[in-house]
This record gives structure tokens, sequence and C-alpha cells, in this order.
């Protein structure tokens, strides 16, 4: 098996792979849901830096559209102006 990580040693990206096999499907899905929140943490991020002026409205907004696509977006939320 070839390596997943390039900055993990082998023995320890193994360990780690027989780890997450072992988990519970509970703890799968929890390790899901906080590896969705961090990322819509980080989006959220980088549209604020983007967009500074942008309320916490049009911030959800953009970032639906990322997610969701616009036209889903816009079916979902409504219309709602960008700051662009």
């Amino acid at each position: 098996m070839s390596a997943l990580f390039s900055d993990t040693h082998p023995r320890m990206e193994a360990l780690q792979i027989q780890l997450w096999r072992q988990a519970s499907p509970t703890r799968k899905m929890e390790m899901l849901a906080q590896l969705n929140q961090l990322a819509r943490t980080l989006a959220l991020t980088g549209l604020r830096s983007q967009y500074p002026d942008a309320d916490d409205a049009e911030l959800r907004f953009m970032l639906a559209e990322l997610v969701l696509g616009e036209d889903m977006a816009r079916k979902v939320y409504g219309e709602r102006g960008r700051a662009e």
C-alpha cells in the first residue's frame, strides 16, 4: 500500500488507518460531522476575508452558493444581494 500522507511515518499511518477501521459507525459519523464543520468554518473565514463588509446573512448565502450552486442557493434561500 502506498502512503496516503507524505509527511507521516508509514507505521503511524498504518496505525491511523487501523484505528479508523476499528471505529464504531457512530464515531465515524462524529468525525465526518467535525470535518464538515471545519470545512464550513474555513470557507466562511475565506469569505469574510474576501468580503469584509458583508453581514452574516450575506456570508451564509455566499457559502450556500459555494456548496449548493447559485441556482439551488437562490431556490433555497431566495434572492440576496452579494457584496462584490
